[in-house]
């Protein structure tokens, strides 16, 4: 099935729901990296380049524990955000598709509120979520 082709600089969205925690989003881009394949002057992504893009600085929340935060990553694609049969210089290409499987990665452990001297950190190191790309690219498809 044809769908659009991602390319550099296209925004990528995460959910606020990883699980049991709730993340306080903020869009990414993802970098494409074809040297030669341009659409309208910006390089096509390619797969792998998905495993760059990264959100820091997000805040998240979990039951009873506050105050945390962490890193928004792409953890895989899904199969229909990935060509088939299209390839640029040697590699598929990443199409918009449905959602990807995303995750988030815990740098400040969320805190439950106890008596003074002994809060409890949130004791998850990552939650799992999704995520999808809104391109730019409304012309260029690809399968």
């Amino acid at each position: 099935m044809l769908d659009m082709v991602v390319v550099n600089g296209d925004q990528v969205l995460f959910q606020p729901a990883f699980g049991p925690a709730m993340v306080v989003v903020k869009p990414g881009k993802i970098s494409g990296s074809a040297r030669k394949t341009l659409i309208k002057n910006k390089a096509v992504c390619l797969a792998g380049d998905e495993s760059k893009v990264e959100v820091p600085g997000c805040s998240y929340t979990n039951a009873a524990f506050v105050g945390g935060m962490g890193t928004l990553k792409i953890q895989a694609l899904a199969p229909n955000q990935k060509s088939i049969t299209t390839t640029v210089e040697g590699n598929p290409v990443i199409l918009k598709g449905a959602n990807f499987i995303a995750i988030f990665e815990v740098t400040i452990p969320a805190k439950m509120p106890a008596p003074p001297g002994t809060p409890i950190n949130d004791p998850m190191p990552k939650y799992p979520g999704t995520g999808s790309f809104v391109t730019s690219n409304m012309t260029i498809t690809a399968s």
